[in-house]
């Protein structure tokens, strides 16, 4: 059965960084595209940062391109979320998903994701 776990949040002040991290077990984790996905309160869920399966194309919302940089550890089973500059507006609970052979998009379709990780930005 797959399973994803994500860590690494947590409170942080403006300006700051942090590493999300998310361990998948129970599937071929190189045959997957992982994204990442946020939910901020009362906002709908919003796609953040995907990779390709064979990890060579990488894709970011406008809002965190720049900022943020996903990666990921075939050996590991691992994908990460680099943050850094972190901003109050990117407070929410962030979510990594997994999508077999997918291109890692938005429009991708991530058939597995984990329960998220809070993340707290203070002003």
């Amino acid at each position: 059965q797959a399973r994803l776990v994500e860590s690494g949040g947590g409170l942080v002040q403006a300006g700051g960084s942090l590493r999300l991290s998310c361990a998948a077990s129970g599937l071929s984790f190189s045959n997957y595209a992982m994204g990442w996905f946020r939910q901020a309160p009362g906002k709908e869920r919003e796609f953040v940062a995907g990779i390709r399966w064979s990890g060579d194309r990488q894709y970011y919302s406008n809002s965190v391109k720049g900022r943020f940089t996903i990666s990921r550890d075939n050996a590991k089973n691992t994908v990460y979320l680099q943050m850094n500059s972190l901003k109050p507006e990117d407070t929410a609970v962030y979510y990594c998903a997994a999508d077999f052979r997918g291109g890692g998009t938005p429009y991708s379709t991530y058939a597995y994701w984990g329960q998220g990780t809070q993340v707290t930005v203070s002003s």
